[in-house]
């Protein structure tokens, strides 16, 4: 197996998991429905698990293009190999969100929720604020990446990482997840939501287009400011990029601020 299948493979792994316990919760008629955001986070890190045990061995396992150019920002990774990566990425979670509205396919008819339904598939920030939604997937993202490359440096047991990771992914899920769902992944929403855009569900509303590049942006900006915040920390490697990013990244926190404050 090549790289690129098997990041395909990963992400479809981890779109099956993720999308279809949020399916199982939200979807009328599920065993699974109302289990709550509990049950969403600890099946979203453990789909993070699995398709790592699956393909890291192969690919690294980044199932996210925000991991990808994070660490291709700070050399850890080829550039040559990051547009196939991010193709990859994103055709795997649609696939991955094709199989969930199979799995789930007599249940969509009896949801009558748009909103729901959406959710399914990609992201729905709980208020609606851009700046504030693009500063949540900033900082979450941030974490991740912040939190892979500390995780990274320390041994355990074998077979262990991959778990610790999904545990990882779980706590954000926890702590950080609430504002917007925690996309920190371009991949994860842009693959589903167009599967949503595409796919013929019953009474299915928007696919909400005009928010689809708050989870794009963002985890992009957080992923390769947190893998250069953690080198320039840890290691004492600075470069023009992180003081790029640095820039960045406070401008989208410090507007979002202000933007929420003028709307008190």
């Amino acid at each position: 197996m090549n790289e690129y299948l098997a990041e395909f493979i990963g992400t479809m792994i981890l779109i099956i998991f993720g999308s279809g316990v949020v399916a199982g919760v939200l979807l009328k008629g599920s065993k699974s429905e109302n289990a709550g955001w509990l049950t969403i986070c600890v099946a979203w890190g453990l789909g993070v698990a699995f398709a790592v045990f699956a393909v890291g061995r192969i690919s690294g396992a980044h199932i996210n293009p925000a991991v990808t150019l994070g660490f291709a920002i700070v050399g850890e990774f080829p550039w040559a190999k990051v547009p196939g990566y991010i193709l990859a990425q994103t055709a795997g979670a649609f696939t991955g969100a094709v199989i969930v509205w199979i799995q789930y396919f007599p249940h969509w008819s009896k949801t009558n929720n748009t909103v729901y339904k959406l959710s399914i598939f990609s992201t729905v920030p709980a208020v609606r604020s851009f700046p504030n939604n693009l500063a949540s997937e900033v900082i979450g993202t941030f974490v991740l990446m912040f939190g892979l490359s500390f995780i990274g440096v320390n041994h355990f047991a074998d077979g262990l990482n991959p778990l610790v990771i999904g545990i990882y992914i779980s706590a954000i899920g926890f702590s950080l997840g609430g504002t917007t769902g925690f996309a920190i992944n371009p991949a994860r929403d842009f693959g589903p939501r167009l599967a949503h855009f595409v796919l013929p569900i019953p009474g299915k509303g928007t696919s909400d287009w005009a928010y689809s590049w708050i989870p794009v942006i963002g985890p992009v900006v957080g992923g390769m400011y947190g893998t250069l915040f953690y080198q320039a920390v840890f290691n004492g490697k600075i470069s023009i990029w992180f003081g790029i990013l640095s820039v960045i990244t406070g401008g989208i926190l410090v507007y979002s601020v202000i933007f929420k404050q003028k709307k008190i």
